[in-house]
């Protein structure tokens, strides 16, 4: 495997072999010493073109885990400031001897424009492309899902996937890379999936996207879901009004305590709530449901430490096999980089 772009042409082979390298993985978190030797003497490169906390702590984590050297690259105060392109930066890590690259940009397509030119030799993983995707993102909120749901069956989750899940995404869609990557992977692993959000904060084509759209959350929850996971309501990505006001739309989109409630009454005891983070409390989701025992918010980050170990040991470990007669796990100038709406 090269890099990990999308969750687009992910099959289900090689969704489920990263997923289960990621339980493997979580067994390193459990030891007193919380370290593999995997991939010692590479250098793996955390290139932020955005402000982020929780994932590039998340893959500095992961890498260091791994044992590999880790060099964090902040656009803000960097040459980045003064003009310098991708390119340029891009040969430069290069020359500096980097193995991987862990993208975030404002530009939907600049990870997959990075993999697919020669500026870098390197593995690139794509941590999030304007409103494009967010791929290991997806891989988390899956492999917590995935967790879920054997332990509800009774079964151990190596080797499931989430055929008969239903799971709502509830939010900003429009603007959300996280939606588009867990619409396509949960597809893949069998899960059946609903966007609830209102008219204005869904995506031109969406009809297209292979699940289905709802604008009531309460109609949504009466149907009978097993997760809700809720999205950031993103104003620094909004030049409009995409809501009457913050009031109406926690009334009418918002998992609030009313709902948490909700789930009790009709008998949904294992129904879990998801939030890919940072959260506005009291706007997509109240401190209740937040804090409550169904909210798996901290199982997630600490499932992201997981997963991404899996995706840098797989990326780099010189394992390049993929499973029997499936499609390559990564792929790069084969994917489309047109910007999502």
């Amino acid at each position: 495997m090269k890099h990990l772009l999308s969750t687009e042409n992910l099959s289900l082979a090689n969704a489920i072999r990263i997923l289960d390298t990621a339980e493997e993985m979580a067994a390193v978190g459990d030891r007193e010493v919380k370290k593999l030797p995997a991939l010692r003497g590479r250098t793996v490169v955390n290139l932020f073109f955005e402000d982020s906390t929780r994932t590039r702590i998340s893959f500095e984590a992961a890498a260091k885990r791994l044992s590999a050297d880790v060099i964090n690259f902040a656009a803000k105060g960097s040459s980045v400031s003064k003009g310098e392109s991708l390119k340029d930066t891009a040969q430069t890590l290069s020359a500096m001897g980097a193995d991987a690259v862990v993208i975030r940009h404002w530009a939907s397509g600049a990870p997959h424009r990075l993999a697919a030119t020669d500026w870098i030799d390197a593995a690139v993983i794509n941590a999030g492309d304007g409103t494009h995707e967010h791929p290991t993102q997806a891989l988390l909120d899956a492999f917590t899902m995935r967790r879920h749901w054997a332990r509800l069956a009774g079964t151990g989750s190596e080797g499931a996937d989430l055929k008969g899940m239903r799971v709502a995404i509830a939010g900003d869609v429009l603007h959300s890379r996280v939606a588009r990557s867990n619409v396509w992977l949960l597809r893949t692993l069998g899960a059946e999936v609903t966007l609830v959000a209102p008219p204005t904060l869904l995506p031109i084509g969406v009809e297209k996207w292979p699940c289905k759209v709802s604008y009531n959350m309460d109609e949504t929850l009466e149907q009978g879901v097993d997760a809700v996971m809720m999205l950031r309501v993103q104003g620094e990505r909004m030049n409009a009004s995409f809501f009457p006001s913050t009031r109406e739309y926690s009334r009418r989109w918002g998992f609030d305590d009313n709902r948490l409630k909700a789930l009790d009454t009709l008998g949904m005891k294992d129904t879990i709530i998801m939030h890919p983070g940072p959260m506005n409390r009291g706007l997509e989701i109240s401190a209740a449901a937040a804090d409550s025992p169904r909210s798996t918010v901290l199982a997630q980050v600490r499932n992201g430490v997981s997963v991404r170990m899996a995706a840098l040991y797989l990326l780099l470990s010189g394992d390049t096999r993929e499973p029997a007669a499936t499609p390559a796990l990564a792929y790069a100038g084969t994917h489309s980089t047109k910007e999502s709406n």
